[in-house]
């Protein structure tokens, strides 16, 4: 028989095919990182001082952030941070996530037409560009127009401006109808990775529906709960989607913090604030992520 020799390649050679990818991600992620959180600590801006000389004025944008006299005032950060958590509680984790379990759990271990409907609008309203999808929720809550107003006046019930009665209602509801899609396919998988000897032995045994969820179902997916709860959690929290359909109003009552950065950065174009927002945003998805992995390492130990 003869032997095979395998050579080695040197280490400089290694180097060199990670090259393009080092390049990439310092370029595309590290530098603009570290961009960011320095001129976090200056005044940089498009127009005024800090626009032709930006100084350094140290922790004063993230202080200015957290006084407590405007801290909770229409139009200031804490007022947008508890829109964006009530935005992520309801959308993501009291909306996508059961939503998204729900519908796959009604439709495993089933063919059918009704089956590939479901299926098909939900993922077609995930991969939909937002703007368009962003225009045809503005069309179908329209006070005069829209459709949803339309079909309630078939029943008798009066006309609602959405837009001005319920404006974080309407962004969470169309939240959920767009990105429920995510959490019903994840689950579908998981729920298709569990053995048919699970599902034969629990209908022999008379098993109800909710004893096969709490002893076969809730056990076996819940590292997907994690993650879809990670992920979505995350998406929700940066999402800017909602902004082309109420612009943060009426009076910022829908402004999230997504929304928020982009005002302060980009319309009164104070970088030095918008970036101090931009690391706090990091700051808190880095701090949702590890929480969301340590509650899932402990769960495994």
């Amino acid at each position: 028989m003869q032997s095979r020799t395998f050579s080695v390649l040197p280490r400089s050679v290694g180097l060199v095919f990670l090259a393009p990818a080092a390049l990439f991600i310092t370029t595309f992620l590290l530098f603009p990182l570290v961009w960011v959180i320095i001129i976090s600590f200056t005044n940089t801006a498009l127009t005024g001082p800090g626009a032709a000389n930006p100084t350094f004025v140290g922790f004063t944008n993230y202080t200015r952030l957290f006084m407590p006299a405007r801290w909770l005032r229409p139009g200031e950060f804490g007022n947008a941070l508890r829109n964006t958590l009530l935005f992520v509680l309801g959308s993501a984790i009291l909306g996508q996530v059961p939503l998204g379990l729900s519908i796959a759990l009604a439709f495993h271990r089933r063919k059918g037409l009704l089956r590939e409907a479901v299926f098909s609008v939900a993922t077609i309203a995930w991969i939909l560009p937002g703007v368009a999808v962003a225009f045809a929720w503005i069309a179908f809550l329209d006070r005069d127009f829209g459709t949803l107003n339309t079909v309630l006046g078939f029943l008798g019930i009066p006309r609602i401006d959405w837009y001005f009665a319920y404006p974080l209602y309407s962004i969470i509801f169309f939240n959920i109808w767009r990105g429920t899609a995510f959490s019903m396919l994840l689950f579908s998988a998981a729920l298709g990775n569990i053995p048919p000897s699970f599902w034969e032995t629990a209908d022999v045994l008379g098993a109800s529906a909710w004893q096969r969820f709490q002893h076969i179902v809730l056990p076996l997916i819940r590292p997907s709960i994690f993650t879809a709860l990670i992920l979505v959690t995350l998406w929700t929290f940066n999402v800017f989607t909602p902004y082309l359909i109420t612009g943060g109003g009426p009076l910022f009552r829908s402004e999230t913090v997504a929304m928020y950065t982009y005002r302060i950065a980009f319309k009164f174009f104070e970088f030095g604030r918008g970036a101090a927002i931009a690391v706090i945003m990091m700051t808190i998805n880095f701090a949702l992520a590890t929480g969301y992995l340590l509650m899932q390492k402990r769960r495994k130990a």
